[in-house]
């Protein structure tokens, strides 16, 4: 039986991943004339995740609305990727530490069952 709470705790790191990977795309592609900062509606991505069970598609990626666009058409900005990478740092801690947390619950139950 697979536990519900570390399944969605699982998914939810899987969530977080991807923000990261959007985010790191934005940095490399700062300078690049023409690019558009892309981001995922994170919440809505958060709720459809607390609704769904099982396997679950790729959140929805879309250009990030409302920033301000340089003359070369890029529209990047790296204080807000930049915050976007800590929020999801301290994301990523805290659900890991959860997660070892759990563990150590489980531990604890085998350990006192044996004896």
């Amino acid at each position: 039986m697979v536990d519900p709470i570390q399944s969605g705790m699982a998914q939810y790191l899987d969530l977080l991943a991807a923000r990261q990977k959007i985010v790191a795309s934005n940095i490399a592609n700062a300078e690049t004339p023409g690019y558009h900062s892309k981001d995922i509606d994170f919440q809505f991505e958060f709720q459809s995740l607390a609704s769904t069970y099982g396997p679950r598609a790729e959140p929805h990626v879309m250009e990030t609305p409302g920033l301000k666009e340089r003359n070369d058409g890029n529209n990047v900005s790296m204080d807000r990727e930049m915050r976007l990478l800590s929020e999801n740092a301290l994301r990523f801690q805290f659900v890991t530490q959860m997660m070892r947390n759990q563990v150590g619950q489980y531990r604890k139950a085998l350990q006192s069952s044996r004896g």
